[in-house]
C-alpha cells in the first residue's frame, strides 16, 4: 500500500492496524470516532494543524520496512 494525503484513514488502519500508533504521535487521539475513519489524511491533519505530509511520509517509511 502506498499511502497519500487523499488516503482514507479507516483504509490505512485496516491494511496496517499498527500505523494507528503514527496518527497517535501527532495528537489524532480520535481514531476510534467513526467519523475519523472516513476521513483522509489530508482533512484529519488540517483539523489537528498537523501536516499531512510528514505523517504520509511516516506511514510509508513505517509501511516499506516491514
Amino acid at each position: 500500500m502506498v499511502v497519500t494525503k487523499e488516503s482514507i484513514i479507516g483504509d490505512v488502519l485496516d491494511y496496517d492496524v499498527e500505523t494507528a500508533d503514527l496518527f497517535l504521535e501527532i495528537g489524532m487521539h480520535c481514531l476510534g470516532c467513526p467519523a475519523s475513519r472516513g476521513e483522509s489524511i489530508e482533512m484529519a491533519c488540517q483539523a489537528h494543524g498537523t501536516d499531512a505530509d510528514e505523517l504520509v511520509e511516516k506511514i510509508n517509511d513505517f509501511l516499506a520496512s516491514k
